[in-house]
């Protein structure tokens, strides 16, 4: 019996379609948001976008209590309380003089350089602001971790949230490919066509995740 004539199998096709239109429905504006921002790095050039030389850049210095005992972490998380300042920490080189401590706070739009002199209680603050160019850019990016160093691991709650998001963006994806294949395999008049245009998708893409490896290796 032909698959699309089995009524299992028409059930399958119907609840695929349901769940290929409303996920592409649902993701619609992240995967605009991942093109728009891949455009803007891949073209820095492009004038309209350009927020590095517009950021606006300012600083100020506030009296701060003596930070909580506990680790570097601890620590920056009471001062971050004491300023009013959110995001994610970012930490550069090793402490080395505990009566300091030194460190930057990054928000899509915002980043902070904070220098704490705890023995004086005063702490000074670079604030650098960007506009809704660099936060749109940011957002490709900010996942709140480095690889190579295991101190900077994502210690904000809003970057979990939106590590998983990206996480959901991308296994939705993947189901709207299959799903979009199990759809046009189902319609014989499209196949032929159908299957140039994977072949040529898929010559493309392996050139450049197989074939200049080969040709430069």
């Amino acid at each position: 019996m032909p698959w699309f004539t089995n009524p299992r199998a028409a059930r399958v096709s119907l609840w695929n379609r349901k769940l290929h239109y409303n996920v592409g429905l649902f993701l619609l504006f992240f995967v605009w948001l991942f093109a728009l921002t891949g455009l803007l790095l891949n073209h820095s050039s492009w004038k309209f976008a350009q927020f590095f030389p517009n950021r606006k850049v300012g600083s100020f210095e506030r009296p701060i209590e003596a930070a909580a005992p506990g680790s570097d972490l601890e620590q920056a998380a009471d001062l971050m309380r004491q300023l009013a300042i959110r995001g994610e920490i970012e930490w550069g080189a090793a402490r080395s003089d505990f009566g300091r401590l030194d460190f930057s706070v990054s928000r899509p739009g915002h980043i902070f350089q904070i220098q704490a002199d705890l023995k004086q209680g005063r702490a000074k603050v670079a604030v650098t602001e960007y506009n809704v160019w660099g936060i749109v850019r940011t957002l490709h990016t900010f996942v709140g971790v480095t690889l190579d160093d295991p101190r900077n691991h994502s210690d904000w709650l809003l970057t979990g949230v939106w590590a998983l998001s990206m996480d959901a963006v991308a296994a939705g994806v993947i189901f709207l490919v299959f799903s979009g294949i199990y759809i046009w395999w189902g319609l014989k008049e499209k196949r032929k066509p159908g299957l140039a245009a994977l072949g040529l998708g898929s010559a493309v893409c392996g050139l450049f995740v197989f074939g200049l490896r080969w040709w430069y290796g």
